[in-house]
């Protein structure tokens, strides 16, 4: 015997949930995916663009925190993955404008996501870094080095595990990349 009720409460729950789903990793891939372009602007200097996008950005990421709660949110690998992409965007366009990076107001973002994000950062500036002392910036190279020399001193005290110690080892990577960078100029100079 079954409780007919029963299960046709289970199959509305589980089409309401799936509904949900949609919708939020349907957002986040817009979210994901124009983040990564705020990223491609800051590498061609083009911050207006960049900021134009981080506005609309922030703009899903505040419906999705009111429309659906974030322990919902955060059961969507999409909505993690797009959480980590706007923070590593954000922290770029910080950095980019000269500003601290910094916690970001106005949204609620797991630790996990700013770390990951944070981690991804790194890579971003040894772009940048490549690309400026081809161009001679050899002031900029040092500013990125100092930037991912204090990120590295920090997350050091972090024990981090799992998927964010793979981030962590990435960013340690990067950091070893700029030193590099950095030597190979001083041996020209």
């Amino acid at each position: 015997m079954i409780n007919k009720k029963f299960i046709q409460q289970l199959k509305k729950d589980y089409q309401s949930h799936e509904v949900e789903r949609r919708q939020i990793i349907s957002l986040s891939n817009i979210v994901l995916h124009d983040s990564k372009r705020v990223i491609f602007s800051l590498h061609r200097e083009d911050v207006s663009l960049a900021e134009t996008s981080l506005l609309e950005i922030e703009k899903i990421l505040t419906d999705l925190e009111k429309k659906f709660s974030n322990s919902r949110l955060i059961e969507e690998g999409s909505y993690k993955a797009g959480l980590e992409e706007y923070i590593e965007a954000k922290t770029f366009y910080f950095f980019f404008i000269g500003q601290t990076i910094d916690k970001i107001k106005n949204l609620k973002l797991s630790v996990d996501s700013y770390l990951g994000g944070i981690c991804d950062l790194t890579g971003e500036l040894v772009r940048v870094a490549v690309n400026k002392s081809a161009n001679g910036q050899y002031d900029e190279v040092a500013r990125i080095k100092k930037t991912i020399s204090d990120i590295m001193s920090e997350l050091v005290e972090f024990d981090m595990t799992g998927y964010l110690r793979t981030k962590y080892d990435q960013a340690k990577t990067n950091l070893r990349k700029i030193e590099q960078i950095n030597y190979e100029i001083n041996l020209r100079k």
